[in-house]
């Protein structure tokens, strides 16, 4: 590898950190506007999307200009691919952080409802699993994706469990309809969130590994 490429390449992986790390904050302030009823934070959360959709294209542009220049090959190459392919995940989950704030601001000005479905379990779950991708990434910690890949089913299964929650509350309380319906995005988002962190994890596995683990449930075990 050139030097040239060498510094190259470590400011590209500082410009995806510096993304991973914005993109989870935007993720926890989102879910604490839920938590707290906070209208203002869920705003801020909104507003500050545009920075994030910058990063993303920055980003972009940067690995597309190593992989023109310099022709990367066997590590270098597969941690460009994954880089790229991270990027749009990581943009993704700033989105759906984006989805979550949005639906926290028009709960915020709406009646108190008593929240059908464990929030605070599935916030907890999905905001973990995108820490411990990152860090794997950082670390380049396959053990960490693999366990990452594998906590997917247990968001999968509270999102389930709330459809029916909230059809039942909707029956028992149709005067709360717009507002379970909200919640019900709400799940919905954070189990999109998931499926992306699980994208990063499978990633990093292939990054570190060389090996393709998408689709392959039976291969979430290092």
């Amino acid at each position: 590898m050139t030097v040239h490429m060498q510094k190259e390449i470590e400011n590209l992986k500082a410009k995806l950190l510096n993304l991973c790390a914005t993109v989870e904050k935007s993720l926890c302030l989102a879910v604490q506007s839920v938590k707290g009823r906070d209208a203002s934070l869920a705003r801020g959360v909104i507003d500050d999307d545009v920075q994030i959709d910058q990063m993303e294209v920055d980003l972009e542009e940067e690995c597309l200009k190593i992989l023109a220049l310099h022709q990367p090959v066997a590590i270098d190459l597969r941690f460009i691919i994954t880089a790229l392919k991270i990027n749009n995940d990581l943009e993704r989950i700033g989105d759906l952080a984006v989805n979550i704030a949005e639906r926290s601001e028009f709960l915020a000005g709406r009646e108190s409802i008593s929240v059908p479905f464990d929030f605070e379990t599935m916030a907890e779950k999905t905001q973990w699993m995108v820490t411990e991708s990152i860090d794997s990434l950082v670390d380049m910690d396959c053990k960490r994706a693999y366990e990452v890949c594998a906590a997917d089913d247990e968001v999968d299964a509270i999102n389930r469990k709330m459809y029916k929650q909230v059809e039942a509350s909707i029956v028992a309380h149709p005067g709360w309809a717009q507002s379970l319906l909200h919640l019900l995005s709400i799940s919905r988002h954070l189990e999109r969130v998931a499926d992306h962190a699980t994208n990063i994890a499978e990633d990093v596995i292939y990054m570190v590994e060389g090996k393709i683990v998408r689709h392959k449930a039976e291969t979430y075990k290092p």
